[in-house]
């Protein structure tokens, strides 16, 4: 079993990374003539340029990535799904997409990449008929089982998260079957914590504030305000530093926000934290927006729920996928507007997941929870089973897009860290799936089919 108090292994890729982050976007811009033709890319792609990579540095045995890590070569698999368009690109795109090769560069890629079957024995739950997924081996269970006990000591025991009446749906949400599924490269269980803590830190703060137990479109922006401040200190006078400093032990939320938000900082550079706090306040918006519409009893358009729904999403949980595999995909080319959309879709699509596995659940809850089937159904005037249908639609799309783009995006700019990211963001669509899928605890399927 790995050594809890072991420091976390740190790749060298980061510091390289950051320091020719700007030269490899330029050269990304400007040095595909060549491979685009060799590709038979559309005009204007860029083909890779030649930047040495440094050898990454590898994880200690007992903490390796398991050997069955889900996924494999995720990217290049999702473009022999994917569209026409994409397809097109040719022979010299797969050799791009399976990722770099050569000296130093075997920790930029899954382990077993090259041998990623389907799961052959059954797992638990039923997927939904029709939609568009990937499945993947089940998450390895001696990580599971570690993960499993340290975010139950530390939800329960370090910030009281959750009070003992709440354990059974506490351990019905398997946070760490979800988490060891959906980052398989992390290389040590310290790295998989990061997740698992801020998962757990946002679910107390929709359950307590927006949600099941004690939570109200009313006073929420205030509420979400101050636990912000958890994530993104407070900057004030002596003479009321401490009030705020105090503040953060007053309830559930900002206590597991504070403490989770505080061992991301110990893992991740500066850059990948303020991305991370960016992305919160994103969801933040989100959630304001769906209470406005909560408390004037209000359907949005189906387009509107859908703008809603790009904020008020699970992006913050794939955003961090390079700080949990300890490598870090610069801020410059996080920053690229082609990379942003990869990014924005993969959010958008593994959310309405979400809202097709908990519709039964909604539905046996109190009031009226929004939902894309609910929103479709009456915007559009449909049946709840067409609506619900059409609702998958809607995610397919989605997931084919998200798989185009990243496509072009790995075809456009194969920097190694950008290629892993992007895998790492595939790979935990598909995980996010799984989890939806095998979690019987909390979802149950509608009698459509």
């Amino acid at each position: 079993m790995p050594d809890p108090d072991a420091a976390p292994v740190q790749s060298s890729l980061p510091i390289a990374a950051a320091r020719f982050g700007e030269r490899i976007v330029a050269a990304c811009m400007e040095a595909g003539t060549e491979a685009g033709a060799e590709a038979g890319a559309r005009p204007g792609l860029p083909g890779p340029p030649r930047v040495p990579v440094p050898a990454a540095k590898t994880a200690p045995p007992d903490e390796a990535a398991p050997a069955n890590a889900p996924g494999g070569d995720l990217i290049a698999r999702h473009v022999q799904d994917g569209t026409a368009e994409v397809r097109q690109l040719g022979p010299a795109l797969e050799r791009i997409l399976r990722g770099p090769t050569g000296l130093g560069t075997a920790g930029l890629r899954l382990s077993g990449c090259e041998q990623s079957p389907v799961p052959v024995t059954p797992v638990e739950g039923t997927p939904i008929p029709g939609l568009y997924h990937h499945p993947v081996l089940p998450p390895d269970p001696a990580r599971v089982e570690e993960v499993g006990r340290r975010i139950k000591t530390w939800a329960v025991d370090e910030v009281q998260a959750y009070p003992p009446e709440w354990e059974d749906q506490f351990d019905g949400f398997s946070v760490a079957r979800y988490m060891v599924a959906c980052h398989p490269d992390a290389p040590t269980t310290d790295h998989l914590m990061v997740a698992a803590r801020l998962m757990v830190a946002e679910n107390a703060v929709d359950d307590c504030y927006c949600e099941d137990h004690g939570g109200s479109p009313i006073g929420l922006g205030s509420r979400l305000l101050l636990a912000h401040t958890a994530l993104d200190p407070l900057h004030t006078t002596k003479e009321y530093q401490p009030e705020w400093t105090a503040s953060l032990q007053s309830d559930a939320p900002r206590r597991a926000y504070r403490s989770a938000m505080e061992y991301l900082l110990q893992h991740s550079t500066p850059s990948q934290a303020d991305r991370f706090r960016h992305d919160m306040a994103r969801l933040h918006l989100g959630y304001l927006a769906e209470a406005a519409w909560a408390e004037t009893d209000t359907v949005p358009e189906v387009w509107e729920y859908l703008a809603m729904r790009q904020f008020n999403n699970f992006r913050p949980c794939p955003t961090i996928t390079d700080t949990v595999g300890g490598y870090e995909l610069p801020a410059d080319l996080h920053a690229r507007p082609a990379v942003q959309r990869v990014i924005a879709l993969a959010g958008n699509a593994t959310t309405i997941v979400n809202d097709l596995y908990s519709y039964t659940k909604e539905l046996d809850s109190p009031g009226r929870h929004l939902n894309l089937p609910v929103v479709i159904a009456e915007r559009e005037g449909m049946s709840d089973r067409d609506a619900y249908l059409k609702a998958v639609e809607v995610h397919n799309q989605l997931m084919h897009d998200f798989e185009s783009e990243a496509a072009a995006v790995a075809a456009a700019c194969p920097v190694p860290s950008l290629l892993r990211f992007l895998r790492g963001v595939a790979v935990w669509l598909d995980g996010n799936h799984y989890w939806h899928q095998t979690n019987t605890y909390r979802y149950s399927l509608p009698d459509f089919w």
